[in-house]
């Protein structure tokens, strides 16, 4: 096992801990990642306590079908944007019971980047239920590296959001 697969691994275990505790579940939805983020959380033994569904919603079809993801986003702003990984964040939310979502898109390589989003452009959602209201926040990142590289940066950062995210 490589050091930063050691990372994501310890990383997982941590947001199962934190997860079991508070007595919360969380829901994947993935793009760029292709359900990396969920197989990561479900290699921890006992994850079917805290984690509900992951989606992976590759094709912008899939974020609409699955994920309720407006069309009008994303022909508008596109599938690697802030308003579509909102969108896809908030369709976890509301497709399963969960307390707390990641949702990431991106431009992982090695081609596929356009003026205004290169290569390694990733956007990752967290949302939380308060009550019945669903809050996201977002962060966008530009990951340098091939596309195993952006890829695992974005797992990570992922990760590490899951555990400074409150609901």
């Amino acid at each position: 096992m490589s050091d930063s697969d050691a990372i994501l691994k310890r990383l997982a275990a941590r947001v199962g801990r934190r997860l079991l505790k508070e007595h919360r579940h969380v829901a994947t939805a993935e793009s760029c990642t292709g359900g990396w983020i969920a197989k990561t959380l479900t290699d921890v033994a006992g994850s079917s306590q805290w984690f509900v569904e992951g989606f992976v919603t590759y094709s912008n079809e899939s974020k609409v079908r699955r994920l309720s993801v407006p069309r009008a986003v994303l022909e508008k702003k596109g599938a690697v944007s802030e308003a579509t990984v909102r969108a896809m964040a908030a369709g976890a939310m509301r497709r399963t019971k969960a307390q707390i979502a990641v949702a990431v898109t991106g431009i992982a390589g090695p081609d596929g980047g356009v003026p205004g989003k290169p290569v390694g452009t990733v956007w990752l959602a967290w949302a939380t239920r308060r009550g019945g209201a669903i809050r996201v926040g977002t962060q966008l990142r530009h990951f340098r590296g091939d596309r195993d590289s952006v890829r695992r940066k974005t797992v990570r950062v992922a990760l590490q959001g899951l555990l400074t995210r409150n609901p």
